[in-house]
């Protein structure tokens, strides 16, 4: 824990004006200078943002699953809580018809990146009964501002496909972690979702 916390506090920040206007390999770059936040900093809900994908598909079917109310709903945030110095949970948030909906849960830790190798907090989805854990979603953030966080989403069923990246921005916390919702997984691997703890799927 004490390197994790070494390797998390070196170097500046580095940040954008306005992550919105950049494309996502210029995203990339700048996620690759930044630094993750620790385990226990991410506590409370983030308020989230839909960022420029790489290709016109992807920037459509986003949309199309984050910002549709016959879908998910439209994604207003995911929250986190630290559960003990390794691992934590959380879940997404959406406006439903008017409800308030808290769903696709996932479980949290701090671990090296799939991209450079440097700790990213990292968000798996596999831990739980959800669409996104059925398609080995995994999201990785790095701390852009004090309060701001640049995240790189990935899924699929191929090591290849889980290195396209999927941009988004967290900002906050702009409120409290309300309770822990979702349906562990019994046959849940780290190992196999995580590529620093194992060879992936």
């Amino acid at each position: 824990m004490q390197a994790v916390r070494e390797e998390q506090s070196a170097g500046p920040a580095v940040s954008s004006s306005d992550p919105a206007r950049l494309s996502t390999d210029r995203l990339m770059k700048v996620f690759g200078a930044l630094e993750a936040p620790l385990l226990e900093e991410m506590d409370g809900e983030y308020a989230s943002k839909i960022l420029r994908q790489s290709f016109v598909a992807a920037d459509i079917g986003a949309r199309l699953i984050l910002s549709n109310p016959l879908a998910l709903g439209i994604w207003r945030s995911k929250s986190f809580r630290p559960v003990d110095a390794s691992v934590g949970r959380g879940y997404n948030t959406f406006r439903q018809f008017g409800r308030t909906v808290h769903r696709l849960p996932m479980q949290t830790l701090v671990a090296p990146s799939r991209y450079d190798g440097r700790l990213a907090y990292q968000l798996v989805y596999r831990a739980y009964h959800s669409i996104c854990g059925e398609l080995h979603v995994v999201d990785e953030l790095r701390r852009l501002t004090p309060d701001t966080y640049l995240g790189i989403g990935t899924w699929g069923f191929t090591p290849a496909m889980r290195r396209v990246p999927y941009p988004f921005l967290l900002e906050g916390p702009v409120g409290p972690y309300r309770a822990d919702v979702g349906r562990a997984r019994r046959s849940y691997s780290v190992e196999a979702e995580v590529p620093a703890f194992g060879p992936g799927r």
